[in-house]
């Protein structure tokens, strides 16, 4: 509301809008491509998500659309099985990311440590520019100065004014470079048909049976999980750059509810789009849900109103925009020698990983994973190297030895507690003190058990004290019902 009383900011995000439809024209046609489909099927996907997470999202001006990474999920079904059971798989997935979302799962989002997220942008920014690699090659040379020249703007021209983005002015300038003095370069329409019409309501024509259920059910989750992952991280990450917060569960079916409306428009399905939404907050000072409904309204109008001068955009203009998208999105900071050399290496291989897993793979769900799973081995096994045993010299007295342990006992950090202790040598009565430990899991209990087992076959009674309220608790539930060597 407040935009839409300041001229001002309501420019703001009306040009926002607009430069992000530009740019998601060619990168719907290609992930289009990717899936196999018609290049319709990745525009209209692109109009009615962006449309939809407007209203029902829970970050405002994140750029929600068809991807790339959704697109390697879905593109088996398409080879397989064809068009129609493309839609329902995405239908299927919206449904599963709304049951996800209102089962919380975007409280996971806190499991996953800075270094992966690190990692995930930097990864991310490598993607966007090695994804404009192709319209670089076998290219007139003309490409080469208009990307250098288009670079050139969106470095210089902000210095002058913030009045008009400097994407858009990019894109116009070099639109009517190639125009006026004739140059022959790749331009947007080179790169598939524009639709001539709007989108319609359509019902796949799959039969309600078992046999569709377990055909579509497998890219369904996976492209609900890819989504939900690329979605939230993007979420997060457009927190960090406007510091501000939003709401991840409703972020989460949102996300869901606009793949379903994009199903039934007959769209190929989509999730947040990294480059798209730097374009939109970063490249062009957008922040709320208006940037992102009128870019859905702009690239309708574009493409089907205005395809024929949409088609004759350079691709090098939309390249110079991407490029300068990547740059921005990268975290220079975190590949500084000063950084490096303070970051634990543990970190800096979490991020690395990432990276890797992530380009190499081209699916940052991967990549993703790869990373939170480095991390939490490598903090496991720093942990486990936390705990200790102390035998209290003056704990001799009246044939009674104490022990303390310290630290967090869980099953990585345990395991060696067994031989902690001297079975042939104490005295009839051992007391361990617990008041500086805590018990985290079944593994710990079991092992608790075993040193009571030992004892006992020493004919030595022992007493656990000094257990708060949780571990205690876990022993009473635990303690002797798990079996000898489980």
């Amino acid at each position: 509301m407040a935009a839409l009383r300041s001229p001002r900011l309501l420019k703001t995000e009306v040009l926002a809008g607009l430069v992000v439809a530009l740019a998601l024209i060619p990168e719907a046609i290609a992930f289009s491509i990717i899936a196999g489909v018609d290049p319709r099927v990745g525009l209209f996907a692109s109009f009615t998500m962006a449309v939809s997470i407007a209203f029902l999202g829970g970050r405002p001006a994140m750029i929600s659309a068809a991807t790339g990474a959704v697109a390697l999920v879905v593109a088996p079904v398409v080879r397989e099985y064809g068009l129609d059971y493309l839609i329902a798989t995405v239908i299927l997935g919206g449904i599963i990311q709304v049951a996800l979302g209102l089962f919380g799962v975007a409280k996971m989002m806190r499991f996953i440590p800075r270094s992966v997220m690190v990692g995930f942008v930097n990864a991310l920014a490598i993607l966007i520019f090695t994804s404009q690699l192709p319209h670089l090659q076998d290219v007139p040379f003309a490409v080469y100065p208009l990307v250098l020249v288009g670079i050139a703007i969106m470095v210089f021209f902000p210095k002058l004014t913030s009045v008009v983005p400097a994407p858009l002015v990019a894109i116009v300038l070099l639109t009517l470079v190639v125009i006026v003095a004739g140059i022959a370069v790749p331009t947007v329409g080179d790169e598939g048909a524009l639709p001539e019409s709007l989108p319609t309501l359509f019902f796949p024509d799959v039969p309600l049976t078992l046999e569709t259920l377990q055909i579509i059910l497998p890219f369904a989750v996976a492209m609900a999980l890819v989504g939900l992952l690329e979605s939230l991280m993007t979420a997060k990450l457009v927190d960090d750059v406007t510091d501000s917060h939003s709401n991840k569960t409703r972020e989460a079916w949102g996300q869901g509810a606009a793949n379903i409306i994009t199903g039934f428009f007959g769209g190929m399905g989509g999730c947040a789009m990294i480059g798209q939404t730097m374009i939109n907050v970063k490249a062009s000072g957008a922040r709320t849900r208006i940037s992102t409904f009128l870019a859905g309204v702009f690239l309708l109008i574009l493409v089907v109103g205005l395809g024929d001068v949409v088609a004759i955009m350079p691709m090098a203009a939309l390249v110079a925009v991407m490029v300068m998208v990547s740059v921005g999105t990268f975290d220079w900071h975190s590949i500084r020698p000063s950084t490096l050399r303070a970051m634990p290496v543990p970190e800096t291989a979490v991020m690395l990983l990432t990276v890797v897993v992530t380009v190499i793979t081209h699916n940052l769900a991967y990549g993703v994973v790869a990373g939170v799973l480095l991390a939490s081995v490598l903090f496991a096994r720093r942990v486990a190297h936390m705990v200790e045993v102390v035998r209290l010299d003056a704990s001799d007295e009246d044939g009674q030895r104490v022990y303390a342990v310290r630290g967090e006992l869980f099953f990585a950090s345990s395991n060696d507690l067994v031989y902690s202790f001297d079975y042939a040598s104490d005295p009839a009565e051992v007391v361990i003190d617990f008041s500086g430990a805590h018990i985290w899991d079944a593994s710990t209990v079991a092992t608790l058990d075993a040193i009571e087992t030992k004892y006992a076959a020493k004919g030595t009674r022992v007493r656990f004290t000094g257990l708060n309220p949780d571990s205690a608790a876990r022993m009473e539930r635990l303690g002797g019902k798990l079996g000898v060597g489980h």
